[in-house]
């Protein structure tokens, strides 16, 4: 399995963590190779959100808060982020819209965010009609935007 993952100065440790610990996963990471206290993460959110597009891909996100990782990366054509915080929030993102990005807080404990990870993963997306139209209402209007 390969998955995109970034973070920034809030998740630099965290991510660093993940990629260690989950040796079964090919990691593409687009974080700095260094922490470095003044990035930005609509920086690494962009960058990993355009390869997850190109290349079907899932992607991880991590910063202060999973929020401003979220918002940014789904400004990206073709993302579907959910900010997550429980094991509900991700099988929802996964099975009920999709997702293809999960973005998530710094201040998680590891095997907390390695469980949401996992649960990412092995997540599908749901067959149920409802679900269906509902993600492809939200990609139609995204690509009738001007």
């Amino acid at each position: 399995m390969k998955l995109a993952i970034a973070a920034d100065h809030n998740g630099y440790e965290l991510k660093k963590y993940i990629v260690k610990h989950m040796k079964d996963i090919e990691f593409i990471d687009f974080s700095s190779k260094e922490l470095i206290p003044t990035d930005d993460h609509p920086d690494y959110a962009f960058k990993l959100g355009e390869y997850c597009v190109k290349n079907n891909v899932r992607g991880i996100l991590i910063c202060g808060s999973g929020i401003g990782m979220s918002i940014a990366c789904n400004k990206v054509k073709g993302v579907r982020c959910g900010r997550v915080t429980s094991m509900k929030d991700v099988i929802a993102t996964r099975n009920d819209n999709d997702a293809n990005v999960i973005s998530f807080a710094g201040y998680l404990k590891p095997e907390r965010a390695i469980r949401i990870i996992e649960t990412f993963i092995e997540t599908p997306f749901s067959t149920d009609e409802r679900y269906i139209r509902r993600v492809n209402k939200v990609s139609k209007y995204e690509n009738n935007v001007k």
